[in-house]
């Protein structure tokens, strides 16, 4: 048992063994903790027996770690702040609060953190010494330093006497009796409100803009490069006139606040033409909007750049060259699925052959490509469409998503008949696709008869190359962090990292950009016996890794050892891989 396991054991005891309480005080808060459960230190301080001060300051001396009140601390150097992620800070309640030379000091709020700081060192390559704080004062010094909120009554008035935000046109095709709405808002102060918003996400590289309605309150977010970022936020009386201009640009009913509602909006800004899918959710405090930004010009065609290794890349070129069967691409929403798909019909997309999709919803619009979006209010559903585009004679038929056993079964038929499918099934890994086309009813014998490849992919976020450092790891404290094994490294002792320090063009988030990682399966004769016997996705996974099938995290270990990402990275998106 380690240090801190045994001091939080027997917590109630040195407090009276040094007499901070008595044995009363300790049996009676033991007792409520068998009623109820809980720390016993929360349980003393809740019954007024201990302060928090008196306790933490108990707990650091035991603890050989000083105890210091954030409050009374002075500012946090940004450049400290720095050190460490956003994501790191609060999901350990710590924060970096003093720098000198190589030596880090961090201040946690759970005594049992003080003996574990070696993953900090290798995520910051610092010395880490540690100090004890109080939770709730290292919670607030997080959304102090990590979140930038400003003042968006400043905002409103820069735009008052500047006009930012009007860069932004509205592009869309007015109905009768809608262009007077329009206009009539034109020079409004939640028009331009609403125009510096979707400006500053498209130049912040956003793909998603959360607009959160609270009681008191308006959050605003965007979501860049995966991750979350709140941004200045209006102020809770612009909230209805803000969710019903964007209403307005959306071609929604403004007088419907009770159901969802879905819509989209095309704007130009400057000589860029951008589209955004607008989702509308009424909730307790009023309707949730979120944008997703749909940027033409972001769009990546290029099967090297999205991330793909040399040798995996290799095996999906010679995978997608087969004249017919079905190619199933995997992972969860906004891992980039769509853009592999368009960029692999984008490369079979030749005067000689006929390429048909059906989405939901048709993200970025393709030359020469035949794309159709499903309705399902007048019965044009996937199921549906697929039967009627087996009667246009294709070559390539790319289906948005397998979401059931029929729209599965069309597929099926359509790569029996000739016809080579696309499509995407939500799994985490690419042998779990072919298990659940089996759960959701399809015979094993028809998956093994048509689906030829799966791919499983995840994005991760790109080292910012402007404030790029390198450092140093063992190999042993990386193997306990990410099970990495001593053939990844060629049996190095010591492993060079790369992390971002932060800067202006990433914004301070030591990332800028993202690049996929991919796990190929190639169905061959052993894998379809298995899928024939039933046998579960681990052991279709097991038996491709033997014959070479790079694995999620491995492809993520290849990139954190060739200075594309980070270990911070590695850990978030792969956490369920090989573990």
């Amino acid at each position: 048992m380690d240090k801190a396991s045994t001091y939080r054991k027997k917590l109630g005891e040195l407090l009276v063994e040094y007499g901070i309480i008595t044995q009363e005080c300790l049996e009676e808060a033991l007792e409520e903790q068998n009623r109820t459960g809980g720390k016993i230190g929360e349980i003393l301080i809740s019954r007024g027996y201990v302060t928090e001060d008196v306790l933490l300051a108990f707990l650091g001396k035991e603890h050989n770690a000083p105890y210091v009140k954030l409050s009374e601390y002075g500012k946090i150097p940004d450049e400290v702040i720095k050190t460490l992620p956003e994501n790191v800070a609060r999901a350990n309640t710590l924060i970096p609060i003093e720098k000198s030379g190589d030596v880090l000091t961090v201040a946690v709020g759970d005594p049992a953190f003080l003996e574990k700081t070696d993953d900090l060192y290798i995520r910051t390559g610092l010395k880490i010494k540690p100090v004890l704080a109080n939770e709730r004062e290292i919670k607030e010094a997080i959304d102090k330093y990590y979140t930038h909120k400003g003042t968006m009554e400043d905002i409103l008035e820069e735009m008052e006497t500047e006009g930012k935000g009007t860069d932004v046109e509205l592009l869309k095709e007015k109905e009768e009796g809608e262009a007077s709405d329009v206009e009539a808002a034109e020079e409004a102060p939640v028009v331009k409100l609403v125009n510096m918003m979707l400006s500053d996400a498209v130049k912040a590289r956003a793909s998603d803009i959360h607009i959160e309605p609270y009681e008191k309150s308006v959050r605003v977010r965007y979501r860049i490069d995966g991750i979350l970022h709140e941004v200045a936020s209006p102020p809770k009386r612009l909230q209805n006139a803000l969710i019903s201009r964007i209403k307005i640009m959306s071609n929604l009913d403004i007088a419907e606040h009770r159901l969802p509602q879905d819509g989209r909006i095309r704007i130009k800004l400057g000589e860029r033409e951008v589209d955004l899918r607008v989702s509308v959710l009424p909730t307790s405090f009023g309707e949730k909007v979120v944008m997703r930004i749909l940027d033409p010009t972001s769009l990546c065609l290029d099967l090297e750049r999205l991330g793909f290794e040399p040798d995996v890349l290799e095996k999906y070129m010679k995978g997608i060259d087969v004249p017919h069967g079905i190619i199933l691409i995997t992972g969860p929403t906004g891992s980039g699925k769509s853009t592999t798909l368009y960029t692999t019909l984008t490369l079979k997309n030749t005067p000689d052959v006929n390429i048909i999709t059906i989405e939901d919803p048709v993200e970025y619009r393709i030359k020469g490509i035949n794309q159709v979006q499903i309705k399902p209010e007048i019965g044009l559903t996937f199921s549906n469409g697929l039967r009627s585009f087996l009667r246009q004679d294709p070559d390539i038929v790319m289906v948005g998503e397998i979401r059931d056993a029929e729209t599965a079964e069309i597929a099926i038929n359509a790569a029996l008949t000739g016809h080579l499918v696309f499509s995407t099934v939500h799994t985490n890994d690419a042998p779990g696709a072919v298990t659940r086309l089996t759960n959701m009813g399809v015979e094993p014998f028809l998956t093994t008869s048509t689906v030829s490849m799966v791919i499983a992919q995840r994005l991760m976020r790109v080292v910012c190359p402007k404030c790029k450092e390198t450092y140093k790891v063992s190999f042993q404290k990386l193997k306990q962090l990410i099970n990495i094994n001593e053939k990844d490294v060629n049996g190095q002792s010591e492993v060079t990292l790369v992390k971002g320090k932060g800067c202006e063009n990433c914004t301070n988030t030591g990332y800028h950009g993202r690049t996929a990682i991919y796990e190929v399966l190639i169905m061959d004769d052993d894998l379809r016996d298995l899928v024939l016997r039933r046998e579960p996705a681990h052991v279709l996974k097991r038996t491709a890794v033997a014959k070479g099938m790079l694995t999620l995290r491995d492809a993520a270990i290849r990139k954190m050892l060739a200075g594309i990402t980070s270990i911070d990275e590695v850990a978030r998106v792969t956490y369920t891989e090989g573990e």
